[in-house]
């Protein structure tokens, strides 16, 4: 069960990090975890991409944090929107961080600086405005 990697206050901590990043940004962020992935990780990572709608953001700023945690394998996958703006290695700098980290057993700080690395690009390039701006995709993590 990829639940069971994450406590019940793992979660919240990651879930903190995503409403924490949110805060500063128009962008959002979703995580997703399931156990296994048998086709190559960007492929599933882009249709799990598709299934939470996160190409339905208004400004095209979303970012998906993938883990098929059975398989060792990870994604970040980020929309149209928000990787026309930021370096053109900035998601791979983001893996490598959540690799430091996920070898030495530390999965949720691992997933809490990541999505902290990538709020701040959102934050840069899609400020929160106060007026209009909605929280468009569910916080919450959700598992395959």
């Amino acid at each position: 069960m990829p639940e069971k990697l994450f406590s019940e206050s793992d979660r919240g901590v990651i879930i903190a990090a995503i409403k924490a990043a949110e805060r500063k940004t128009s962008g959002e962020i979703q995580v997703h975890i399931e156990n296994h992935c048998s086709e190559d990780v960007m492929d599933r990572a882009a249709e799990v991409f598709e299934t939470l709608k996160m190409h339905k953001t208004e400004e095209r700023n979303a970012v998906l944090f993938y883990l098929a945690v059975e398989d060792h394998k990870f994604a970040v996958l980020g929309d149209i929107g928000i990787n026309a703006v930021v370096p053109s290695d900035f998601w791979e700098k983001i893996k490598e961080t959540m690799l430091f980290h996920f070898k030495k057993g530390e999965f949720t700080s691992g997933l809490s600086n990541a999505i902290e690395m990538s709020g701040k690009a959102l934050q840069e390039h899609f400020p929160f405005e106060n007026k209009g701006d909605i929280n468009e995709l569910p916080d919450e993590i959700s598992f395959g």
